[in-house]
This record gives structure tokens, C-alpha cells and sequence, in this order.
């Protein structure tokens, strides 16, 4: 099929009207959905406008950023006060078959400060070898097994756990605690 000046001109008003690939399509009659969209790349056309309103006032719209949900603070870090900044950042979005671009509002990231807990108790491992273990003893490994200097724990550990109390918190974590590292 060629594209002819007319069909080309008409092309480009269908397209400013804000119509789709196909709808364009099928309004020139003879041509694909694709064939449609690949002219329009060729000719470098603007971003469609929404059906009703300018191609300008569609991309001069800014949405205002949604809030950011409060972090919950974990017990271990501490955020410093002041250190949270508001930027202006552009980003794309889509919107139909057009990405338009808006700057939104960002807070900056806050820093935060490592306190370690002071109520933690580490057992000390009794630095037992695997023909050492028995049913009530820590099988926590430690170290690289490649290595002479690896060692399991060792510590007493209760009777449906195969660690200590220490490595047994160390291993299974609640839901909620996974989650708020991961954040």
C-alpha cells in the first residue's frame, strides 16, 4: 500500500484527534493496525492526545504525588531527624499508547544509624565437629565446612529445635519482622 499525501495528511489529523492504531486503520481502509503505527514512528509524530482535549493541555496536566505511607521503625535502626529532603523528579507514565512525562514530588531517602540491641545474649559455642552433635545440641554451622577451622554451635538447644534459643530466632524469623527488612 502507498502512502499517499493525502493519506498522510489525514493520518496525522486522526492521529491529533487522539484515535487509536485501529481506528485509524480502519478509517483509511486497506491498511494494518501495525502499518498504522509504524508511519506514525517514521514520521515522528507528538504523543496522541486524549479523545476530547488538545495534545497540550493532555501533557500539561500534573497529578499530585500520593503520599508516602509511614515506615515502621524497626527496633535495631534509629533515623536521623532532618535528614529526610523533598526533589522534584521527572518520570514517564503511560497513559493509553502515550508515555507522557510529569515531575512529581519525592521525599529523599532518610539515613539511618545502626544501634545494636543491648539485651542480646550470644551464647558461646562450644565448637563442636558433626560426629560431635547429638539430638539436644546446636547443629547452627559456623564458618566455611571447606575450612579446618568450621565448627557447629553446639549449645543446648530444646527438644523440637535443632538450634539454640539464639540461632533458633536467627533462623526463623516472624512474617511481619521479613517484611520490614525487605522495605
Amino acid at each position: 500500500m502507498n502512502w499517499t499525501d493525502e493519506r498522510v495528511e489525514r493520518l496525522k489529523r486522526l492521529w491529533a484527534e487522539g484515535l487509536s492504531a485501529s481506528q485509524i486503520a480502519a478509517q483509511l481502509g486497506g491498511v494494518s493496525r501495525n502499518a498504522v503505527i509504524g508511519k506514525v514512528h517514521r514520521l515522528c509524530l507528538p504523543g496522541r492526545a486524549k479523545a476530547g482535549g488538545n495534545s497540550s493541555t493532555a501533557r500539561a496536566v500534573k497529578r499530585p504525588a500520593a503520599p508516602a505511607a509511614p515506615r515502621p521503625a524497626t527496633p535495631t535502626f534509629a533515623s536521623r531527624a532532618g535528614t529526610a529532603t523533598q526533589t522534584t523528579r521527572t518520570i514517564a507514565r503511560p497513559a493509553g499508547a502515550t508515555m507522557l512525562k510529569e515531575e512529581i514530588e519525592v521525599e529523599g531517602s532518610r539515613e539511618l544509624v545502626f544501634r545494636p540491641a543491648n539485651n542480646v545474649v550470644v551464647p558461646l559455642a562450644k565448637h563442636l565437629i558433626l560426629t560431635e552433635l547429638t539430638e539436644r545440641t546446636c547443629k547452627w554451622p559456623v564458618g566455611d565446612p571447606l575450612k579446618d577451622d568450621f565448627y557447629f554451635c553446639g549449645c543446648e538447644s530444646p527438644d523440637a529445635s535443632p538450634y539454640c534459643n539464639y540461632h533458633a530466632k536467627l533462623a526463623y524469623q516472624p512474617v511481619s519482622e521479613r517484611r520490614k527488612v525487605r522495605a
